[in-house]
């Protein structure tokens, strides 16, 4: 790696070994990437506190919400491709899906959390995860909360099915073997990239803690009128779900499992080529990059901005992140790449791979100045 920042590194170590060796944290890996190249590679701590099994660079862990973003890319590298068009109304290729007025939701809808089909019914099950053409079937018959493009309602789950069911109708094959074959297999990294986890790289993942997460989730349900309608009690996004083998194995395209090195290489190859390897162009990089909509979101209640998929940040950057401290950006303007993955699912502790990420920025950006 480039002797340029081993000062970074050196700093990158010194604080997950703080947050490890204190307590705070079981296990954690920082990677970025500078104009294709990978400038911090660290990880600290167990990927499985029972056992003492070493958290290693490769280790997949499972990062919630950060998925979403390894499913907007498989969009974006298929929209490269001319293979899909974003303003596609998804009933053109699920006819299914146009029942109840929904014939005029696109593609870019479901992208931009404005399709006005964040609920699930209140009695959804794990099991009922586990079979796509039973997720499918169910959003094909609901009826929208309000039109497409309407209101900004943050689709925490459904988000994967209305995405990944487009692709699967327009490709043939499943969004977990597209994001193999399309993206994690060209960058090197398909034994550390994946939405649905085969069932043979199940004994590699790092095994998820709850450190607060759980109890945020009880607060939400009792405390936000809406969070229940897209996050029933049975399916909240915490390590209860995300250890399950079934759901891990299952296409949930909402969420995603990874190495934090894997998931900065994807978003470095959004930016420029990596290895050789650039999955989108210059013109659509600047096209999926951009805030498409800004508005007060139905769930949190706090305004939001989204571009084609990706949250958009005030610093310039787009990525995504999950619930309990998971987070991959890229900041186009840098040509950086940044992800944060942990283990221990915490909330209310101050957000450390936040400050991962703003430690890895303010320094390049210290250094390009």
């Amino acid at each position: 790696m480039d002797g340029r920042w081993n000062g970074l590194r050196a700093e990158v170590r010194a604080t997950i070994g703080e947050l490890v060796s204190s307590g705070r944290e079981a296990g954690v890996q920082v990677a970025a990437y500078l104009d294709g190249v990978p400038i911090v590679e660290e990880q600290a701590g167990l990927a499985d506190t029972t056992t003492g099994r070493p958290l290693t660079a490769d280790t997949p862990i499972h990062a919630v919400s950060t998925g979403k973003g390894l499913t907007s890319t498989v969009v974006h590298v298929l929209a490269e491709q001319g293979r899909l068009d974003l303003d596609l109304r998804i009933a053109e290729v699920w006819p299914e899906f146009a029942r109840h007025g929904k014939d005029g939701i696109t593609l870019r809808h479901a992208l931009t959390h404005t399709a006005g089909l964040p609920a699930l019914p209140a009695d959804v099950t794990p099991e009922d995860f586990t079979g796509w053409d039973r997720m499918c079937a169910m959003l094909a018959d609901a009826e929208p909360l309000w039109g497409p493009g309407e209101r900004l309602a943050y689709h925490a789950w459904t988000f994967g099915w209305l995405v990944g069911e487009v692709v699967r109708r327009v490709t043939g094959r499943p969004i977990s073997q597209v994001l193999a074959e399309e993206v994690a297999g060209p960058l090197g990294v398909a034994g550390e990239l994946f939405l649905g986890v085969p069932e043979s790289e199940l004994p590699r993942l790092a095994r998820l803690e709850d450190a607060g997460l759980a109890a945020l989730m009880t607060w939400a349900g009792a405390n936000l009128p809406n969070f229940d309608a897209v996050a029933p009690p049975a399916v909240r996004p915490d390590a209860t779900i995300g250890s399950r083998p079934d759901v891990l194995r299952a296409d949930v395209p909402a969420v995603g499992t990874m190495s934090a090195r894997a998931v900065a290489r994807m978003y470095a190859a959004l930016l420029g080529p990596v290895d050789g390897v650039r999955l989108i162009s210059p013109e659509r990089l600047a096209e999926v990059s951009t805030m498409a909509v800004r508005a007060p979101e139905w769930v949190f209640g706090q305004e939001t901005a989204f571009g084609l998929g990706y949250a958009v940040d005030d610093d310039g950057s787009f990525g995504t992140a999950g619930s309990g401290g998971s987070l991959a950006f890229a900041y186009p303007e840098l040509g950086l790449t940044v992800a944060a993955v942990r283990n221990r699912l915490g909330a209310g502790d101050g957000d450390p791979m936040e400050g991962l990420r703003t430690l890895v920025r303010d320094a390049v950006v210290a250094g390009a100045a």
